[in-house]
């Protein structure tokens, strides 16, 4: 894309979108170019239904992915290229019903942190589960956001590029305090190789998926269950709801009532 991939990612910053939407919009829109060989100033509508087409019912991505391909392109044309009659005829897709979120038991959270051996990775998904942490918010921390005197984590880069503060407890601190004592990391918490100042969100997962497969867990334990997990377990321990909605930065308390 060149020129327009550039174009497009300040874009993207002026419209204040999170490092993550904005590295996912760019490699979405870079696919749908490299499909047909093409620059996206020369396609329109009639390509990009032949590629939304392509991507449900070739490849067969899922749900969410499906919605922020067409979210990426969207803002492409309608922002970027400046032509927002390519995509204004598009249906976006109805919302389905959310499933509930699965939930590690304490026990098999055990079996799992003990299958993580790196005290790098496991300081890094203990923050998920005892801060409520997305996987990419743990992976971007800074040293400086561990406030240890007033014992709470400050959340930089939230989803929709919103702040926050949440819980630092006495178990994850002293976790942190001997990873940093044998990486002493200057700045990021968990710096990152090559071009990502910080721990790359891919590596994390992979490490993830390992230690869930040695301890005998199935798929559907994801690094975002950790967080499932954090909201479910306070709320079992008669935590209100209204502060829980605060410790995961959820804009509606319908969002965190799942938990219910």
């Amino acid at each position: 894309m060149g020129q327009l991939k550039n174009r497009m990612e300040q874009d993207l910053i002026f419209k204040n979108y999170s490092p993550a939407t904005r590295r996912n919009y760019l490699l979405y829109c870079r696919k749908f170019a490299a499909h047909f060989g093409r620059s996206p100033e020369e396609l329109g509508e009639e390509e990009l239904r032949e590629y939304l087409l392509h991507i449900l019912q070739v490849e067969q991505v899922s749900y969410s992915t499906y919605r922020q391909v067409l979210a990426a392109l969207k803002f492409l044309y309608c922002v970027t290229l400046g032509k927002p009659w390519e995509v204004e005829r598009i249906p976006f897709p109805k919302r389905r019903e959310r499933p509930f979120p699965d939930v590690v038991g304490r026990d098999d959270l055990l079996k799992l942190f003990s299958c993580i051996k790196s005290i790098k990775y496991r300081a890094l998904f203990l923050a998920c589960y005892a801060a409520g942490l997305r996987i990419s918010e743990a992976c971007s921390m800074r040293v400086e956001d561990i406030d240890s005197s007033r014992m709470v984590i400050r959340v930089r880069y939230a989803k929709g590029s919103k702040q926050r503060y949440t819980m630092l407890c006495p178990k994850l601190l002293e976790v942190l305090r001997v990873y940093w004592k044998i990486y002493r990391p200057p700045e990021w918490l968990f710096p990152g190789q090559g071009k990502s100042p910080h721990l790359c969100t891919n590596t994390a997962r992979q490490v993830f998926r390992d230690a869930r497969d040695r301890a005998g867990l199935g798929r559907w334990c994801t690094p975002h269950s950790l967080r499932h997990s954090f909201a479910t377990h306070l709320l079992e321990s008669g935590t209100q709801l209204v502060v829980i909605q605060a410790l995961l930065g959820h804009h509606n308390i319908r969002t965190t009532a799942v938990y219910t």
